[in-house]
């Protein structure tokens, strides 16, 4: 292995994390709304608070560069590297969770005030395996159809994502990697757990 491919493949591990790291909902709502989004609604920089408080537009457009700043890195890691070997899915599974981590705690906003992932690990896993993640996203529509409550979805999707990674690959290290980001994903929905135990959580969908 030579020095340039090593540097490669270690400065693609940073460029997720910083890349991971853009709050696309922060910054679309400063300079196309007059909403604070980390002031109002939940404070949480993803595309469900951004939409609630700004609209659907920029709603989806975060929801959107949530997704790509997931992807983007990932894609660029497989195509560094065949991803049917043990070290090469290590490191894209690195690179996913940094991508992913990146987004929970943003450099830029002094790792505080990070999304809580699931767009992000969504673009992440639609690289590792697009029919796990079409899989998981079609039980995330379907509980939030049945709930109205996008926090449901989420956290049925986070619960199946590591199940159907592992039928859809084969991979143990793929599952590990899909098993942690779920579980960061159910920690941090903590509170719309607790507000659903007790009834108070408020639908996304009116």
């Amino acid at each position: 292995m030579d020095v340039i491919f090593c540097w490669k493949i270690t400065g693609i591990i940073f460029f997720s994390y910083l890349i991971g790291s853009i709050p696309w909902g922060l910054l679309l709502t400063r300079f196309f709304s007059s909403r604070n989004i980390l002031a109002e609604g939940s404070g949480n920089i993803g595309a469900t608070n951004v939409r609630r408080l700004a609209g659907t537009g920029l709603g989806v457009f975060t929801l959107a560069g949530d997704v790509l700043k997931g992807a983007v890195p990932v894609l660029m890691a497989d195509r560094l590297v065949d991803n049917t070997g043990t070290g090469a899915q290590i490191y894209i599974s690195l690179v996913a969770m940094a991508a992913f981590l990146g987004h929970l705690f943003p450099v830029y906003l002094k790792f505080k005030n990070g999304g809580k992932g699931v767009a992000t690990a969504a673009g992440c896993f639609l690289v590792i395996s697009a029919p796990a993640t079409i899989v998981t996203i079609l039980t995330f529509i379907l509980f939030v159809c049945i709930s109205s409550r996008a926090s449901a979805g989420s956290l049925a999707a986070a619960a199946i994502l590591p199940l159907s990674v592992f039928k859809a690959t084969s991979s143990y290290i793929f599952t590990c990697c899909a098993a942690a980001t779920a579980v960061c994903i159910f920690l941090r929905h903590k509170d719309n757990i607790k507000r659903m135990l007790q009834g108070k959580e408020p639908p996304t969908i009116r």
